[in-house]
């Protein structure tokens, strides 16, 4: 690991004043500090935010929540308001990393994870994420983990988090500050697809620190599931995962919600196959039928094909599956 100094800030001003070029935030430091020990991250200086302000969750004035960044992931997914009004985002934190690791891991810090790519860890292979303009070893290396949509020629490399597929699914809005104010940006504009500039994971300026995440009054807390297909059963990312959430008239389909892991740059959320279900019937035909919009414009690179078929049945499942649940308060 290479030297870097230290400050711990009890302040928010303190702590976006001390956020210069060459400084990162630190709190759980569940990705960062391995990143530094792979030597592929390089801080100068270090932040250590987790004496802010930031550690509540508190009810808004919109009917929705507020919950601070420093809130650890296992306290959020065992929240009342969170169990009860949004189990989507409960059962999704719940069903990543480990339980050590959600007792450390922050809120904010979980839509900062880089990506669980082999070759961005790698720093003997090229690798557009880690160092622009090398290359991608993944494009022809192996690639069972990568990306199926929004890929590009630069980077194929997928978004690792749980969480952010269920904060996608429920319309979440992140909030920012730095020493120029402060800003609130809408989730599915957060995440970044790679385009030619990989190495920018959001939109995330390089002097803003996320304070909360707010939630709307909507979190479909009688029709959801969170569906994750991975390798092993525990501590595993998704190879597929799908976030899905139901409002139903009867069998009537009213509102709809659809978010998708492992299988993009960002969490992948299709508004538009959203539509083809509203006012349909829940029926496996119209649950395959967006299915197979969303993975339209799919693309495996070999390894990863098969993602593309087991994308599709992921969402057909996941669908089914939160149509028949019913929430237990």
């Amino acid at each position: 690991m290479n030297p870097f100094s230290y400050t711990r800030a009890y302040g928010l001003d303190t702590a976006v004043e001390e956020k210069v070029d060459g400084a990162d935030f630190v709190a759980g430091g569940t990705n960062l500090i391995d990143l530094m020990k792979e030597n592929v991250t390089h801080p100068q200086h270090l932040i250590d935010i987790n004496h802010l302000p930031l550690q509540e969750i508190e009810e808004t004035e919109s009917g929705g929540i507020r919950m601070g960044a420093l809130m650890r992931n296992a306290d959020t997914a065992y929240h009342p308001l969170v169990e009860q009004r949004y189990p989507l985002l409960a059962q999704a934190i719940l069903a990543g990393a480990s339980p050590q690791l959600r007792n450390m891991a922050t809120d904010g810090g979980n839509l900062m994870q880089r990506t669980r790519c082999y070759y961005f860890y790698d720093t003997a292979t090229p690798c557009n994420k880690r160092e622009p303009g090398s290359g991608c070893s993944a494009i022809n290396g192996f690639n069972r983990i990568h990306a199926i949509l929004g890929h590009s020629e630069s980077c194929i490399a997928t978004h690792p988090s749980d969480m952010c597929v269920a904060l996608a699914a429920l319309d979440a809005t992140v909030h920012v500050k730095s020493k120029r104010g402060e800003r609130s940006i809408p989730f599915l504009e957060f995440h970044r697809l790679p385009g030619d500039t990989p190495h920018l994971d959001n939109t995330l300026q390089a002097d803003e620190l996320i304070t909360a995440i707010e939630l709307p009054a909507k979190g479909f807390a009688d029709h959801y599931t969170y569906v994750k297909i991975r390798d092993r059963q525990s501590y595993a990312f998704a190879l597929v995962s799908v976030a899905a959430a139901l409002e139903l008239d009867g069998t009537t389909i009213t509102d709809v919600r659809l978010a998708l892991g492992g299988v993009a740059h960002k969490p992948w959320r299709d508004t538009q196959a959203e539509t083809l279900l509203k006012g349909k019937q829940a029926t496996r035909e119209n649950f395959q039928q967006v299915a197979e919009s969303i993975l339209a414009n799919a693309q495996g690179f070999g390894h990863n094909t098969f993602k593309i078929e087991l994308a599709k049945r992921a969402i057909v499942r996941a669908l089914l599956e939160a149509t028949q649940n019913e929430h237990k308060s």
